[in-house]
């Protein structure tokens, strides 16, 4: 359903209206796409043809042959191949979910765990309170990962009187920072400064304590994650009141989950309280967590989990212990505090969805000029501190009409269009030789917004190419020229080769020359529409055409209240 109206306004011309504004963000130099071309046989070993590139998109030559690379494609499975950074950002990013083996992954036993801590608070020199401190921000950081604050946002953190409990305090404190609403329930407090001081820092936030007393019998009625930090690998016996009373009362959720009824997920931290650290819920009537985050390295324990989401977090194990212990433990990706274990989970796709929560557009809170509405909502996206607010897709369509999108990065935008460089014997750059038309898109995710802009499209001036050319960093100047994105080359071997020759040529420091190849677009609009994600799928979008009066070019705003039935 869609529904449109116009609204009239008094237009104000483009001329002399916008601020100039040059980005610098420094851009990566080497993407290229790995496939197997064909052989005569299907046994044969296939090699390699890889497509270079240096622009801020990795673009595929299939195009190119219908018998060469094509054939291939029919023949072989292909698959992207990065280098560590590309132009749309780095490949594995803070949030990036990365699957790993079960298998392949080394697991402690208590006695193994036991004297891992003993080296780290000893012969190397961790205190108590920074393990504390980092395993608290992993496992939060990793319920934030799979649990968004939105839907997920009361939390109950069941602390324990030992340092799995005082990780659970951790956890309560990154929690709240990062927009959940926790609760701490903590029956037996520790009168230890590191604990004592954790809790100030709690309540200081104006972080709830609850009493056992105080919480429900059924705890799906007021929360939405309960965070099992009572026990940790070191714990023997039998729990002791409180504790045994609110391990069932985890265990009693799974009763709701029988009748169809939504409990709120449970959040392990190393082990599952009540389990035995090496073989599990030996009974098999306790705790079963959806998710949990193992610390160091994953316990015995952690081979008989079945829920979810299995995360490895506490970033500080040195290479000393991992030779020591034999460890086999999976990569952090970028900076993130931790990284998925096992398969993710199976989603059904149709019933993803997320409901906006923005402030509504409208006619008479934006600006009639669409280049000063773009100014300001681009300086909201930086205030928010979203990574790489100049990047967009840029769509184009040769002389076949065959459409193609690849991630850009902006470099600058004025009243004259919006800029970006490139390599000229892209497939983008070929497509726009052909039909100098094309479409941007701008979204940022933590605004609910996007930008799309349409319009034709011309190369800036040389003088233009070779000032922003100079500005960028001197690797990213070789790159582009070792690089011929879109041609292929023997394999990546050649391509590092080429890039270290140049490396050297250029090495006196002298001015690198602009290669031909190279140089910048820019898209003068004919189009815009500024996008606000609403609830229920009552979007917003605010359209500007352009209209001619005079000898000025104005633009005419229509307001599109956009019904999506999904």
């Amino acid at each position: 359903m869609l529904g449109t109206s116009i609204h009239p306004l008094k237009m104000v011309p483009l001329l002399g209206k916008t601020k100039t504004m040059i980005l610098t963000y420094s851009s990566s130099f080497i993407t290229h796409l790995l496939s197997l071309p064909p052989t005569s046989t299907s046994t044969s070993t296939p090699t390699l043809a890889i497509s270079s590139s240096s622009s801020s998109s990795s673009s595929s030559p299939l195009h190119r042959s219908s018998k060469g690379l094509l054939g291939s494609i029919l023949r072989y499975k292909f698959r992207g191949y990065c280098s560590s950074r590309v132009n749309r950002g780095e490949l594995m990013d803070n949030n990036t979910k990365v699957v790993h083996n079960p298998d392949s992954i080394s697991y402690l036993n208590q006695r193994e765990a036991a004297e891992v801590d003993e080296i780290l608070m000893g012969s190397l020199g961790f205190s108590v309170d920074q393990l504390m401190e980092l395993a608290g921000l992993s496992v939060a950081t990793s319920i934030a990962q799979v649990y968004n604050a939105k839907e997920y946002n009361r939390v109950l953190t069941i602390c324990g009187p030992g340092n799995n409990g005082g990780d659970g305090l951790v956890v309560a404190r990154h929690l709240y920072h990062f927009g959940y609403k926790p609760f701490v329930c903590y029956p037996k407090r520790t009168a230890k400064p590191l604990y004592t001081g954790l809790v100030t820092q709690l309540e200081s936030l104006g972080i709830p304590f609850l009493s056992v007393d105080d919480l429900p019998m059924n705890l799906s009625e007021d929360f939405n994650i309960l965070v099992d930090a009572m026990f940790g690998f070191s714990f023997h016996g039998t729990p002791r009141p409180p504790f045994d009373d609110l391990i069932q009362r985890l265990v009693n959720l799974q009763n709701y989950k029988e009748i169809n009824q939504k409990p709120p997920v449970i959040a392990s931290i190393d082990i599952p309280s009540g389990w035995h650290v090496e073989e599990g819920d030996m009974r098999g009537d306790g705790i079963k967590p959806d998710m949990l985050v193992s610390l160091t390295a994953p316990k015995l324990c952690a081979k008989k989990f079945s829920g979810s989401h299995h995360f490895l977090g506490g970033r500080f194990v040195p290479p000393s212990i991992v030779d020591k212990f034999k460890l086999h433990l999976p990569p952090y990706p970028g900076t993130s505090m931790c990284v998925r274990i096992g398969k993710a989970p199976q989603v059904d796709i149709s019933s993803m969805r997320e409901n906006y929560i923005s402030p509504e557009l409208r006619e008479e809170q934006v600006d009639p000029d669409p280049f000063v509405q773009f100014q300001k909502w681009f300086d909201d996206a930086l205030a928010t501190g979203l990574k790489e607010p100049n990047a967009m897709a840029l769509c184009t369509a040769g002389i076949d009409g065959k459409p193609s999108s690849r991630m850009v990065l902006l470099k600058g935008f004025d009243k004259d269009g919006f800029v970006w460089y490139t390599n000229y014997a892209s497939r983008k750059a070929k497509d726009l030789a052909e039909n100098p038309n094309a479409s941007l898109l701008f979204y940022w995710d933590g605004l609910n917004r996007q930008v799309r802009i349409e319009g034709s499209v011309q190369k800036v001036s040389e003088e233009e190419s070779e000032h922003y050319f100079h500005s960028r960093p001197r690797g990213s100047q070789i790159g582009a020229i070792a690089s011929i994105q879109s041609t292929v080359i023997p394999g990546r071997d050649f391509l590092h080769q080429d890039y270290k020759y140049l490396e050297a040529k250029f090495s006196d420091g002298a001015p690198i020359p602009k290669p031909k190849h190279w140089g910048g677009y820019r898209l003068r609009p004919e189009f815009f529409e500024f996008w606000q994600g609403q609830p229920s799928r009552l979007h917003d979008r605010l359209c500007y055409s352009p209209q001619e009066h005079s000898l000025h070019l104005h633009y005419e705003i229509l307001k599109n209240l956009m019904i999506s039935l999904n």
